[in-house]
């Protein structure tokens, strides 16, 4: 009874109805933790909070969970409550907005008062969700969305100004657990790094060879998938023109003229070869392509994304970083369980607090 009271106030962050508490005290004595844990997620708090918690710090640059109610983190959680596979979170065609809740204005892509308005009314999100597509809700073409990356609030935050770069490096935040400095290699031929990115660095080409091009060399080219795509400031929308390479690649393109100026959104991953592909890319995806969508798939095929959930998951229920070998075998397992359980993250939060109720 008492792992059963923990697991319950790992996965809903509040205590358990009695019914229920016995319920998943007979399963944990029974050896069924898992259908114990599945119960815990049962409560509405589940959906209200511990999702909302666990995805919000992916949707803003700041990484933080205080933030409104957003398309990103709606169509997370509708896709964990649904079992629908995970790893096409950057690449499937997907949107989860309010249904059935009085006082709450419709979708619209141009504003997130829906979101905003489905919070405050203090609607279970656990059952006030309900799964459509981007390209029927927003106009969007059904080839040019990608999962989360395409939504509104990634938008916003990623796509704003900038030289559209702000996406792929949080996308590698959020959902590979790495940042540029981790994949830097040197080594990659430079011929895709843009206009924008001096060659000699204050004067002096050593910089640009031993510092800027380790991060470029790789990024640039995976970055051209968004060349159609900008955030309107004006209209507060994703923006889309398709075979039209938005302004924002040609910024600064007189820093080095012989640079790659981006014809289309034709992208290709170099960092299949070199030491990034430690990052185990699957051999099933053909490493380029274009646009959003196929390079949505070429991050979430790698064994870096499925490994990078579940370590966001085992911090999120045990409180904790893994920090010993047993901590890195469960990892490891459940990693494994992830990919061959067709990418449910539901499952993994179960098997993540059902390894931490020891704790």
């Amino acid at each position: 009874r008492s792992q059963a009271k923990r697991l319950h106030d790992r996965l809903a962050g509040v205590p358990a109805p009695p019914a229920v508490l016995d319920d998943m005290a007979a399963d944990i004595a029974a050896g069924r933790s898992i259908d114990a844990a599945y119960k815990a997620m049962e409560h509405r708090a589940f959906y209200d909070v511990t999702l909302k918690n666990f995805a919000m710090p992916w949707t803003n640059r700041d990484q933080t969970m205080f933030a409104p109610l957003n398309d990103y983190v709606a169509t997370v959680i509708g896709m964990v409550r649904d079992d629908v596979p995970f790893n096409g979170v950057l690449s499937d065609d997907i949107l989860y907005v309010g249904s059935g809740v009085g006082g709450v204005p419709a979708y619209s892509p141009s504003s997130n008062a829906h979101y905003e308005a489905l919070e405050a009314s203090g609607a279970s999100l656990k059952s006030a969700l309900v799964r459509t597509t981007q390209s029927g809700a927003s106009g969007l073409p059904a080839e040019a969305t990608a999962g989360v990356m395409t939504t509104r609030a990634a938008a916003q935050a990623f796509f704003i100004a900038g030289t559209n770069r702000a996406m792929f490096r949080y996308t590698l935040l959020n959902h590979l657990c790495v940042d540029l400095e981790q994949v830097q290699d040197p080594t990659r031929p430079p011929d895709r790094v843009r206009q924008d990115v001096s060659r000699s660095p204050g004067g002096d080409s050593r910089v640009f060879l031993n510092n800027c091009v380790a991060c470029h060399a790789g990024m640039d080219p995976l970055a051209q998938a968004f060349a159609y795509y900008d955030y309107d400031e004006a209209a507060g929308r994703l923006l889309y023109t398709h075979g039209q390479v938005r302004p924002k690649y040609f910024n600064n393109d007189e820093t080095f003229r012989p640079g790659f100026a981006t014809p289309d959104d034709r992208w290709d991953n170099y960092w299949r070869q070199g030491r990034n592909a430690l990052l185990g890319w699957d051999p099933a995806q053909p490493g380029r392509g274009q646009g959003a969508k196929s390079m949505g798939r070429e991050l979430a095929g790698s064994e870096r994304f499925a490994r990078c959930q579940v370590e966001k998951v085992f911090r999120n229920v045990c409180f904790r970083a893994p920090s010993d070998a047993p901590d890195r075998a469960r990892i490891d397992a459940m990693t494994a369980s992830f990919k061959s359980n067709g990418y449910r993250l539901k499952r993994v939060f179960a098997e993540a607090a059902t390894y931490c109720i020891g704790d």
